[in-house]
């Protein structure tokens, strides 16, 4: 009988199948190598873990890793490191934590890939305190932290808001020679927007430029959005003409923060000439940017512009979202055609949408504001049986129409 080609093929074909996401076909097969006198190596081993993983079943992706053991191999970092990938993506963070304390003290070798992704896992799971030990006992370990982990704990910081322990954090990575990249910028940056310190977000644009770190498209976003957010709509502009000059061409986001910032001036004309601008440079609009451009008429009471923008987002393949027929529901109300209002209501099920809380809110109030309690208390009581949980401007619009109503 010919013996079975080398396991390292097998393993190829298996990777090539993980690629692809075909887990379970990957397991199905794992179980015909040994009847077949093809006995997995380590990497093989990994992979099913891997698979498992993907899978969720942790309790089998370490049957495997006992199996590994049990042959009497030595588990190496990318092993480790599935396992612990495993583990934050199933969201057991605690679990990885003690399964990173009890390798180490078995004397395993961790590298910087498992070090990146315990801090990404407690990140995602907001353990701001967990992950500050973590990158402590780092310090004097054979694993140096890197840009990248610093970046992603500075985000996790910024994201809650603990702008000051990021700002420390960034300093610590100066002192010890870690030059921060543009990520780190962006990531500072957006946590001053995000508080409203934009002298302090410009005072790190300018660090970058100083440090020959060149902001991309991000960077540049992040601070016209927050430069329109406080309608300074000059400076969101020179920041727009600034970053064409430095060859970073606008995306559908730039021009889409500036759509919105125009529509809620009122300025439409201005907000229709950037979507041709985007024309002209083939940057196709996204849903977002339809709906602004809707909601901004609606909310003007241009019901016929809306409409005629509706009708080039469906010639664009988009298809309209909840948020869209809310802006749409809003502005036929505005203009007293409450007969639209409510085609436009009723036929979002037919076109596989369904309406959320702030849609039945829009349909109650403005029902009330027409004198319609009736059908508005209908709707109220619809909500219930739908277990839809009515927010405080649904019971002030009902109360409020119920009140001027004599009911």
């Amino acid at each position: 009988m010919r013996p079975p080609p080398p396991t390292f093929h097998f393993n190829n074909i298996l990777s090539s199948l993980v690629k692809n996401k075909r887990y379970p076909t990957v397991i199905s097969l794992f179980k015909q190598f040994e009847p077949n006198g093809i006995t997995p190596d380590l990497c093989t081993l990994t992979i099913l873990i891997n698979c498992f993983c993907h899978l969720t079943h942790i309790t089998f992706a370490f049957s495997v890793l006992a199996n590994i053991l049990k042959r009497g191999y030595h588990p190496n970092a990318i092993t480790l490191n599935t396992l612990i990938k495993g583990l934050c993506f199933c969201g057991e963070i605690k679990r990885a934590l003690y399964f990173h304390d009890k390798v180490v003290a078995q004397g395993f070798q961790l590298d910087q890939v498992s070090y990146g992704t315990l801090i990404n896992g407690l990140c995602k799971a907001g353990e701001t305190k967990a992950v500050a030990r973590l990158l402590r006992k780092l310090e004097g370990h054979s694993v140096k932290p890197d840009v990248v982990m610093y970046t992603t704990i500075i985000h996790c910081l910024c994201k809650n808001k603990l702008l000051g322990d990021a700002c420390d954090l960034y300093s610590e990575m100066i002192v010890k020679g870690i030059s921060p990249n543009v990520f780190t910028y962006n990531t500072l940056i957006h946590g001053f927007c995000i508080m409203g310190n934009l002298k302090e977000a410009f005072s790190l644009l300018n660090e970058m430029k100083l440090k020959n770190i060149n902001p991309d498209v991000y960077t540049f976003n992040i601070l016209i959005d927050a430069l329109a957010k406080e309608g300074k709509m000059k400076e969101a502009f020179s920041l727009t003409n600034e970053m064409k000059l430095k060859n970073i061409n606008p995306d559908v986001y730039t021009f889409s923060i500036l759509i919105d910032a125009l529509g809620k001036e009122g300025k439409m004309k201005e907000a229709f000439s950037l979507l041709n601008e985007m024309k002209l440079k083939n940057i196709n609009p996204n849903l977002c940017t339809f709906n602004i451009l809707i909601d901004a008429l609606g909310k003007e009471g241009k019901m016929k512009e809306a409409k005629i923008v509706l009708a080039m987002m469906m010639k664009a393949c988009i298809k309209p979202n909840v948020v869209t027929y809310n802006s749409l529901i809003d502005g036929y109300f505005l203009v007293n055609e409450v007969k639209h209002a409510k085609y436009v209501f009723h036929s979002m099920a037919q076109r596989g949408v369904t309406p959320d809380v702030q849609c039945y809110t829009i349909m109650i109030n403005g029902l009330c504001k027409k004198k319609m309690v009736d059908e508005a208390i209908s709707l109220f009581e619809e909500m219930k049986h739908k277990n839809m949980f009515p927010n405080i401007v649904t019971y002030t619009s009902l109360i409020d129409g119920l009140c001027k109503n004599h009911h």
